[in-house]
C-alpha cells in the first residue's frame, strides 16, 4: 500500500502524490516501482477523486493522525477486499527511490528472524513506513491509534518483534523522503545525476 494521506504542511499543503520528479508524479513513480513486487496495490489517500487509478483507502477518522492511520486504513481495506492476503507492505508516496527488491528483502528478513513485522533501514536508522505488516495486527493498531492515542510508527513497532533489513546508501539513500521544497529539489537533482536510481 502506498501511504499518501499526509498534509504536506512543510510543502505549503501541496499534495505530495502529485508533485513531479523527472517526468512522473510521485504517486505514478511509487506505483511503477511497487506494482511488480506485489499482487495488488491500494492507495491511502484522503483525496480519492485525484487518484482514480488505484483502489483508495482513506484514513479511518476525519482528523489526520499520521502514517499509522494510513497503515490502518490499508490493513482494513485488505481485510475486506482481499481477505486471503496475510501480509501488506507499506511505502510512503514521498519516497521516490523505492528499491526494486524491497518486498523480497523485507519478506526474507521477516522469515529469517521469525519476526512479526519487518522494516527497512539505512544509515543506522529504521524506516518504519517501509515495512511488511501482518494484516492480523489491524485490531491492535486500531486500539493503539484510536484508544491509546499512539501516533508514532516507531512506538507501535516497539511493541513487536521487528526484523530489520539494512540497505546501502550508494549512490544515495533509497529511503530519502521529500518533506520540504529543498528535499524536492534534491530528489530532482538525484534523478538527473542517477537516472536509473
Amino acid at each position: 500500500m502506498i501511504l499518501a494521506g499526509g498534509r504536506a504542511e512543510r510543502l505549503g499543503g501541496r499534495g505530495k502524490a502529485d508533485l513531479s520528479i523527472g517526468d512522473e508524479t510521485l504517486v505514478a513513480r511509487a506505483i511503477r516501482r511497487l506494482r511488480p513486487q506485489c499482487a495488488g496495490l491500494v492507495l491511502n489517500s484522503n483525496e480519492p477523486a485525484q487518484h482514480p487509478a488505484l483502489p483508495i483507502a482513506p484514513d479511518p477518522v476525519a482528523e489526520r493522525l499520521g502514517p499509522l492511520s494510513g497503515v490502518l486504513a490499508g490493513l482494513d481495506w485488505i481485510a475486506v477486499h482481499a481477505p486471503d492476503v496475510a501480509l501488506a507492505v507499506t511505502v510512503p508516496v514521498d519516497g521516490p527511490f523505492l528499491p526494486a527488491n524491497l518486498v523480497a528483502r523485507l519478506s526474507q528478513a521477516r522469515d529469517d528472524a521469525r519476526a512479526e513485522i519487518a522494516c527497512a533501514a539505512s544509515n543506522g536508522r529504521r524506516h518504519g513506513v517501509y515495512a511488511l505488516w501482518p494484516v492480523s495486527l489491524r485490531s491492535a493498531l486500531r486500539d493503539a491509534l484510536l484508544t491509546q492515542h499512539l501516533r508514532k510508527v516507531d512506538h507501535f513497532l516497539a511493541r513487536y518483534q521487528i526484523a530489520v533489513s539494512p540497505w546501502d546508501t550508494t549512490p544515495a539513500d533509497p529511503f530519502f523522503n521529500i518533506n520540504t521544497p529543498a528535499d524536492l529539489d534534491h530528489a530532482r537533482a538525484l534523478i538527473v545525476q542517477f537516472p536509473d536510481f
